[in-house]
């Protein structure tokens, strides 16, 4: 991630100075120069690393995190002088580039034009930025990143347990079921620590993970239950919640799944 937001910045034409475990310059030399240090380090690094530049900074510099969780990090940040701003990118560095990406910010300390002037760049460039405390932050991330991911990998476990051939299993799928299957393989592609880390290193992931279990009993009472109606009923409360998004839904999958079938058939024919 360091490197993506070092090309987003040089994009931008401003000065960039690397300084990590494989550099030659070392962060504590840079600081001193820098109007803005940014942290990109594992999740389970950055309060460490952020206590350890803290002192160095001072009240015309800002600084700001690329951290999947909010809450520490920025507290953290704000035992410095700095101004502070947590910035969570929400998709991973192996992106073109910002153009229709998500970055959830959290500004603790914003005095001046140095928390505008960075996030312009990244606006400047494409990106969405999303606004919240880092309490909210970590809320969401509970459901945007640790439910999800929790269906996921449970969704992998389940098929590994079931014996599933996926190879054979790939010949009954239409577009929408790969899909869902292409979605397992580019979580399983990444690094499990970092995903340990989400998932274990959220204030409300345990809670999160507890609700997932509950729900999946529910389905599954729902299920083996020989009165259909209480399937319908778990299944009506739950389309309610989501009525307002299916619509939408239902047309961006529609969109995914046509670029599918018309790149599966270039490639047919190519």
């Amino acid at each position: 991630m360091g490197r993506l937001f070092s090309r987003v910045f040089d994009c931008a034409g401003w000065d960039v100075v690397p300084a990590g475990r494989t550099t030659k310059t070392r962060k504590e030399e840079c600081i001193g120069e820098s109007e803005i240090v940014m942290i990109s380090v594992p999740i389970r690094e950055t309060v460490v690393v952020i206590r350890e530049i803290a002192p160095l900074l001072g009240s015309d510099q800002l600084l700001c995190d690329l951290t999947s969780l909010k809450t520490e990090p920025v507290r953290a940040m704000l035992e410095s002088k700095a101004q502070v701003l947590g910035l969570h990118p929400m998709f991973g560095p192996t992106v073109e580039s910002l153009k229709g990406q998500t970055i959830a910010a959290t500004p603790a300390r914003c005095a001046g034009d140095l928390c505008n002037r960075l996030l312009r760049v990244f606006t400047d460039q494409g990106a969405r930025i999303t606004f919240a405390t880092p309490e909210e932050h970590d809320r969401m991330m509970a459901v945007v990143q640790v439910l999800t991911h929790a269906a996921t990998l449970s969704l992998a476990e389940s098929m590994r347990l079931f014996g599933t051939d996926l190879s054979r299993a790939r010949n009954f799928m239409s577009p929408v079921y790969r899909l869902e299957l292409g979605l397992i393989g580019r979580l399983l592609g990444q690094d499990p620590a970092l995903y340990c880390d989400i998932m274990r290193m959220n204030p409300h992931g345990r809670n999160a993970i507890e609700t997932f279990r509950r729900a999946a009993e529910r389905l599954e009472e729902a299920v083996k239950s020989e009165e259909s109606g209480r399937f319908m009923r778990l299944f009506g409360e739950n389309a309610e919640v989501f009525s307002e998004f299916v619509p939408e839904a239902s047309k961006e999958t529609d969109r995914i799944i046509r670029f599918m079938v018309e790149y599966e058939d270039c490639d047919t024919w190519a």
